[in-house]
């Protein structure tokens, strides 16, 4: 098809434009156990099926090749473990949000678990996750060498830390995303150990920054400052991510604000730690 000045018109899709977006779900998710070792690209796969299975009014972009609206926020990375993920589904009929829920943790294989749905209020999502509350478990790791490590990694000025991305190697400060650090006291035993074999656990609260500062940069800072390495390969879970309370160094729950709108009940982010 050609105007009158012969000149070509850009292809468009037959057919009619795909429904509108009427209404945002915001979604907070676990990964759990397994799943924890499944890439971001393979979860996504999974939840568009699951949404697919659970019969829940999906939006799609317009084009040649359209694509569910469902994005995501502040992934964890491959290997750790989640309590607090978080995506966002564009649908294209009012949905009940606790129906949402139950529907999609239905249709997700276990280890990928919906823990609250909320309808979405004004502003995006991945603004309000400004920190992370990370636990890290350090299975045989002697406790009293990773209080003197976490002592000298807060007592640096800096610690840079050097991390091999897609770019290539890349250098950065570990020290100044970390605001709080700790060893709690006395141990614990994960699935991984035999009875009675001590296991130190690091709690930490990482601002998100660019580039993200990772749990396993904040090891490799202990391991530089302090010749502290763990015995065996951590186990790391996310508890949290949300607003950050500068003063405290609390984080809010991310969908609060959501709740707030809607007329709800905004609760904490919450530290619950999965299997």
């Amino acid at each position: 098809m050609t105007r009158k000045d012969d000149t070509a018109l850009k292809p468009v899709p037959e057919g009619p434009p795909p429904a509108p977006t009427v209404q945002r779900l915001r979604v907070r998710y676990a990964k759990r156990g397994r799943l924890r070792f499944t890439s971001h690209r393979d979860i996504s796969r999974a939840v568009e099926r699951a949404v697919r299975r659970a019969g829940i009014p999906v939006a799609f972009s317009a084009g040649f090749s359209p694509h569910p609206k469902i994005s995501y926020a502040g992934a964890a990375p491959t290997g750790v473990a989640s309590e607090a993920e978080y995506l966002e589904i564009g649908v294209t009929t009012p949905c009940d949000p606790d129906q949402v829920r139950a529907d999609l943790d239905g249709s997700l294989p276990p280890g990928l678990d919906v823990i609250d749905v909320v309808e979405a209020g004004p502003g995006g999502l991945a603004d309000r996750l400004e920190a992370s509350v990370w636990e890290v478990r350090l299975p045989g790791a002697d406790h009293r060498l990773a209080e003197a490590a976490v002592e000298k990694f807060l007592a640096a000025g800096t610690v840079e830390v050097e991390r091999l991305t897609k770019k290539g190697p890349r250098r950065f400060d570990a020290r100044e995303a970390v605001l709080r650090l700790e060893v709690p006291e006395g141990t614990d035993r994960t699935a991984a150990q035999a009875a009675g074999q001590t296991c130190v656990i690091l709690r930490m609260v990482v601002r998100h920054t660019t580039p993200a500062v990772r749990p396993d940069d904040v090891l490799t800072g202990l391991r530089l400052v302090a010749d502290f390495a763990p015995p065996v390969p951590p186990e790391v879970t996310r508890l949290a991510q949300g607003p950050l309370d500068a003063g405290t160094g609390a984080l809010a729950d991310p969908l609060g604000l959501d709740r707030d709108t809607r007329g709800g009940e905004a609760g904490p982010a919450g530290e619950h730690v999965g299997g």
